[in-house]
């Protein structure tokens, strides 16, 4: 596996599940009732007016927290927990199948990813045992370091932007429907449903200040996802490693 598969997966899963989710304002969705009853959260708009306003208030984030799983389009499952923001800056960490984690820094033009042994061993299949042994040796633990732009970096530096990140956060006519007043991690939001043959995907909205997503679900068989959206317009710590900790791969030849 090369180092940019999973930075590729991880954004496939992503905009995949978010694009499946992404709701307008010109759908047939539920609209309020009528009523002199207290105003329920966004009373007055209709499903896809609700996830269009939504869509509209997170693609204005300056940066964000993204953090759960989704299916990788294998029948595997990613996990990420990735902070980001629209200079390109990020931080955190992402996984698959169970087969080992990847931290990463990206700050400026440079990018930064600790691999684990077994993420190292995973990505070697098909080498031999002396040089999977000789790469974990020298990586495993260690930040490697390279240039965002180079090949095998690529797919990872554009998964740190967020403008790429929010590009599915569009409109699109659908039948949303209303769902209920709920929670998410304690923040009071209000859900949007939209059912797609045996899927169901939802959309949790905020309904205290900007109405931002804080949570997307997919219940399906086959690719079942949950993502959690946190940390609105805060900066984004992307400091470097220590010179000890790294491996320069551009010095390496890659």
């Amino acid at each position: 596996m090369r180092r940019s598969t999973l930075a590729a997966l991880c954004l496939t899963a992503v905009t995949a599940t978010l694009s499946l989710t992404a709701c307008g304002t010109g759908g047939p969705g539920d609209a309020a009732g009528p009523g002199d009853k207290p105003k329920a959260p966004f009373a007055d708009l209709s499903g896809p007016q609700i996830a269009n306003k939504a869509m509209k208030a997170t693609r204005g984030a300056s940066s964000l927290t993204i953090k759960g799983n989704a299916a990788d389009g294998d029948g595997g499952q990613i996990t990420l927990d990735v902070a980001l923001d629209k200079k390109g800056e990020c931080t955190g960490s992402m996984g698959m199948n169970g087969q080992g984690k990847v931290d990463l820094i990206k700050t400026g033009p440079t990018i930064y990813l600790k691999s684990d042994e077994a993420f190292l061993r995973a990505q070697s299949e098909g080498e031999s045992k002396a040089d999977t042994d000789a790469v974990v040796k020298m990586l495993a633990g260690r930040w490697m370091k390279s240039k965002a732009d180079s090949p095998d970096a690529k797919d990872m530096a554009d998964f740190c932007d967020l403008d790429s990140m929010l590009a599915e956060f569009k409109s699109n006519d659908t039948l949303a429907r209303k769902g209920r007043a709920t929670t998410v991690d304690g923040t009071p939001a209000f859900t949007v449903t939209e059912t797609d043959g045996k899927d169901t995907y939802t959309l949790y909205v905020a309904t205290e200040g900007k109405p931002y997503v804080l949570k997307l679900v997919t219940k399906s068989a086959k690719e079942p996802a949950a993502l959690t959206f946190s940390d609105y317009d805060k900066p984004v710590e992307a400091a470097p490693p220590a010179d000890k900790d790294i491996v320069d791969l551009d010095k390496m030849g890659g």
